[in-house]
Parts: C-alpha cells; sequence; structure tokens
C-alpha cells in the first residue's frame, strides 16, 4: 500500500466509476485484456457473482453516480447480456450505466441507448471513423462515450478516431488493455497527452488504477475521472476514501 495525504479539502469534481465486466452471466475478474480467460470474480461485496448482487455491493460501498459495463460476450461476437443490463438500470433507475457493448456502428450504438444506459463506442470494435462521425451525428455529443483502446502501445481500431478530436462526444476514455488488473499504475503520460488533445472535453482513465495516490495524479494532470474495479473489491480504495473523493 503506498501512502498518500489526507484528501479532505484537496478534492474537486473527480469521478470513480466501478467497472462491471459480464461474462457467461457473471460479473468477472479482468487482467490484462485476456478475456477468454477472465474468470467469476470473487468479491468481499457481495456473496457469489451475479452482476445485480455486485452492482449492489459496490452501490452499499460509496454512491456512485455511473457504473462502466462491459459485455464481453457481445463485444466477442458471442451473445451478449441484453436482459441483464435492462435489468440492472431498472433496478438502480438513478444510476447512469455506461454500456459498451461492442458496437460495430452508429445504429447498433443508438439502439442500446435507452433510459438510463449511455452507449459506449469502444475503437477496437468500431467498423471504421465514419461510424463515429456517424453516432455524433446520430447521438449528439452528449448522447455516447468513446473508449480510445490501447494494447501494449497500439491503438485498436481506426486511426482516424484516436487523431480527429472533431469527432469525439464530450466524454473520451483511454483504455489501456494491458494494464487492466494488473497494479502497474494508469499510463500518465498518454492521459496528459490526451488531455492536451481533447479541447475541453472530459477524459476518464481505465486500466491500471490501484489506490487514491493515483487517483490523486489523475486529478492533477486533468483527468476527469476514472473507471476501477480491482481496487474496489480488495479494499485499497476504502468506504472512507471513496467518500472524501465523491463528497
Amino acid at each position: 500500500m503506498r501512502h498518500h495525504k489526507h484528501l479532505a479539502g484537496a478534492m474537486g469534481s473527480f469521478a470513480i466509476i466501478p467497472v462491471l465486466d459480464l461474462k457467461h452471466g457473471a460479473v468477472v475478474h479482468a487482467r490484462a485484456g485476456d478475456r477468454a480467460n477472465y474468470r467469476p470474480i470473487a468479491t468481499p461485496l457481495a456473496d457469489g457473482n451475479a452482476p445485480d448482487a455486485v452492482l449492489a455491493g459496490l452501490l452499499r460501498l460509496a454512491p456512485f453516480g455511473t457504473v462502466y459495463v462491459a459485455d464481453l460476450d457481445a463485444i466477442a461476437g458471442a451473445g451478449g447480456h441484453g436482459a441483464i443490463v435492462r435489468d440492472l438500470a431498472a433496478a438502480a433507475p438513478n444510476l447512469r450505466i455506461w454500456l459498451d457493448g461492442g458496437f460495430a456502428t452508429a445504429a447498433a450504438a443508438a439502439k442500446a441507448a435507452s433510459g438510463g444506459v449511455i452507449p459506449v463506442l469502444g475503437s477496437e470494435s468500431l467498423r471504421d471513423s465514419g461510424e463515429l462521425a456517424a453516432t455524433l451525428e446520430l447521438l449528439g455529443p452528449a448522447g455516447f462515450v468513446l473508449s480510445l483502446d490501447y494494447r501494449g502501445g497500439r491503438f485498436l481500431g481506426p486511426a482516424e478516431a484516436a487523431e480527429r478530436p472533431d469527432l469525439w462526444p464530450e466524454q473520451v476514455i483511454l483504455m489501456t488493455l494491458d494494464r487492466v488488473g494488473m497494479d502497474d499504475g494508469p499510463d500518465l503520460v498518454a492521459l496528459e497527452a490526451l488531455v492536451g488533445a481533447a479541447k475541453n472535453r472530459a477524459i476518464f482513465a481505465a486500466g491500471g488504477v490501484r489506490d487514491a495516490s493515483d487517483l490523486l495524479a489523475l486529478r492533477a494532470i486533468g483527468v476527469a475521472g476514472a473507471l476501477v474495479a480491482s481496487a474496489l473489491h480488495d479494499g485499497r480504495l476504502s468506504a472512507t476514501t471513496l467518500a472524501e473523493f465523491l463528497g
């Protein structure tokens, strides 16, 4: 455990967004983007790994306003968790659900947008940059989230999606898949560069966030929030620490 100064009075607006990775009906533990080998999660926050139980446990930990759901079956083109996601949204009507369902087209993203569900366009799944432009036209800059996906420093997806900030919505995730669940820390250099290129869009870090020190470092470079999983389940981000960040 790395040490950090007391956070009271140090926090501005910073979002902590729990991640639910769904595979074969269960919440799984994501590590290094190796999705074929993800296994059902074991967490002190819930009995078992059912999505509704894990979400309820997370919401008992802190009053999160947004949760990120990765439908790994849909991303892999092997079915999906549409009914489960709808049930999660119905059970927590004040919660925003950012849903990455492997959307390749604007039409697929728009079909998923309903109520509290906001589609996430993952660049690795995107058919081409024209679909990103079409989603911006169809849903507007506040109607979806873009995830710029990287593995080993290599961008996954149509190059123009990373090179054209004019095609980006208001909220953009930098997803470093090889850092997910690996305790390596977030990619601060890449994130700071993205904040500089983003022209007032909100940038969110995904992959490698370990503890409050990482959250403070992200906030210091202008990142708007972080997607977090392991550090919530193993207690490195405690209820007390979360309360100080979330106010």
